[in-house]
């Protein structure tokens, strides 16, 4: 199969985002994932944009080894010799220049008619070609230059020793199927041996499907950014083109060196750095690209993974798709919840289960493993309270040490003792310890205002480790120290249940 060139433009047109300025350093460690993840060539800045920008071409040039490092230029001198001075250390150079060609840039912008458009193109890329021999031409907005006169452009700069021409949709205007027949005419009017490559912009939100028609037409390198990130609406994403090939492989027929189970761990790492973050249902990258709520999607998913996914998860890197739970679930996707929580239940009482979670998710968009946990812990050990919190005083301040005096009610007997601590929720914690002579690990503590105004419900969650076993318990009070206590010795109490239910089963056996 042909090879399509994937070309990533994101730390020169994808830092162009607003607000997603990089450094030269993180700009390295972009670069360095890129090329692990198998990327043709890397556009690492725009040289005559700013000092920062050369450095990280010069770094990036000096540290990547397979991957060819490309720096932007205007068709000016001074733009090629910064260009050129920042490849010097690259072991694969490429120097991408650019010219803007359509007829409202000749007269707004360059000010210039088509004759002196065609002479400055072939001026510099003489020029450049005097010092590096890998160039690259783009003529600006490609998309909205007419045809004939792109064409003798593109013809112009190949007579001067250009390798690969670029049509740009720089401002995202074209039509996939226009588009297409762009890229067609240049192809058969073009010489065979010259790469035509494209480079889509998302104003109408075609970038992905511009670049996946000029393939079929005969574009061999597609210009691209991680998460699709850059100019206005950005560029075409490399994940969604790259997955477009491979999961349609047997229709588009061309391949590429992308190395797939890298792509999420390469969009984190965009994410994190840029600081943009990755839209929810972004194609093959967002969080719910791989998460089925829906009952009847994730019964099919759990019967047969085809049945509602196209792209196994591994193959970018992520371990497996993920059933959220919410009110649309079913009671297949909950059971196998469960059984993953370490719950099974005959069909009588998982009824009761459902029930009860189908309540619950009329009422949360989402139930976590913490809901799961009590709900399941509710039905399995059928559970009476062993402690209840009757009452405590607490003394703290800032020049005292915090003590706790707790009360517990054990089976109709009042038991009371009391401890200091670090804060009079330590304390606490120490004098129901002292009562019920178990010494739990608190392994979290979570606080959270569930209604509003002064006198709001705090809901306090813990997560205690008894003997190896970890223990879940929620208490709600308008006292966030009485919330503390009451979720404390919940989670006890689980524990103590548990223990009775695996008494009962070990006599059983």
């Amino acid at each position: 199969m042909e090879k399509i060139i994937i070309f990533d433009t994101t730390l020169r047109d994808g830092e162009q985002s607003p607000g997603a300025s990089l450094t030269s350093d993180e700009k390295l460690k972009i670069a360095l994932q890129l090329e692990k993840l198998g990327v043709d060539i890397i556009e690492a800045g725009f040289p005559i944009s700013s000092p920062d920008d050369a450095k990280a071409v010069r770094i990036i040039g000096e540290n990547i080894k397979n991957s060819t490092v490309c720096a932007l230029a205007r068709c000016k001198d001074e733009d090629i010799d910064i260009a050129l001075k920042s490849l010097e250390k690259a072991k694969k150079p490429r120097l991408h220049l650019f010219l803007a060609t359509s007829e409202i840039h000749r007269k707004y912008k360059l000010k210039k008619a088509k004759d002196e458009i065609v002479k400055i193109a072939k001026e510099k890329v003489r020029y450049a070609k005097k010092f590096i021999d890998d160039i690259e031409f783009s003529p600006e907005d490609a998309s909205r230059t007419e045809p004939d006169f792109l064409l003798k452009v593109c013809q112009a700069a190949i007579e001067e020793g250009v390798k690969t021409i670029n049509i740009p949709d720089t401002v995202g205007y074209a039509i996939p199927e226009e588009f297409g027949k762009l890229i067609k005419f240049l192809s058969e009017n073009l010489p065979k041996e010259i790469i035509i490559s494209v480079h889509c912009h998302n104003d109408l939100g075609l970038a992905v499907s511009n670049s996946l028609c000029a393939i079929l037409n005969g574009a061999r390198q597609v210009e691209c950014t991680i998460n699709g990130i850059g100019e206005r609406a950005g560029n075409a994403s490399l994940e969604e083109i790259v997955m477009n090939l491979v999961v349609r492989k047997n229709y588009y027929k061309v391949e590429t060196n992308i190395k797939t189970e890298e792509i999420y761990k390469t969009s984190r790492l965009v994410s994190t750095l840029t600081g943009i973050p990755v839209q929810p249902n972004k194609a093959i990258v967002g969080k719910n690209a791989f998460r089925h709520e829906a009952g009847i999607h994730q019964d099919g998913i759990l019967k047969y993974r085809l049945t509602y996914e196209i792209i196994d998860p591994k193959m970018i890197g992520i371990p497996k798709s993920e059933l959220v739970l919410g009110k649309h679930s079913g009671r297949h996707a909950l059971r196998e919840r469960l059984k993953t929580l370490g719950f099974e239940f005959d069909d009588k009482k998982f009824e009761k289960i459902f029930e009860k979670f189908k309540k619950l998710a009329e009422k949360k968009k989402e139930i976590h493993d913490l809901d799961l946990i009590a709900i399941a812990e509710e039905e399995f050990t059928s559970m009476k309270q062993v402690y209840t919190l009757e009452y405590f005083h607490i003394v703290s301040g800032s020049s005292t040490i915090p003590s706790a005096t707790v009360r517990l009610k054990k089976e109709g007997k009042i038991i009371e003792d009391a401890s200091r601590g670090d804060g009079p929720v330590d304390a606490l914690y120490k004098a129901i310890d002292r009562i019920t002579k178990i010494t739990p690990i608190l392994k979290e503590y979570k606080i959270n205002a569930i209604t509003g105004g002064k006198d709001a419900q705090g809901e306090v969650n813990v997560t205690l480790e008894i003997k190896g076993k970890t223990f879940y318990g929620k208490g709600v009070s308008t006292d966030i120290i009485e919330a503390s206590g009451k979720a404390y010795i919940n989670a006890i109490n689980f524990y103590l249940a548990r223990k009775m239910v695996e008494k009962k089963t070990l006599k059983g056996t």
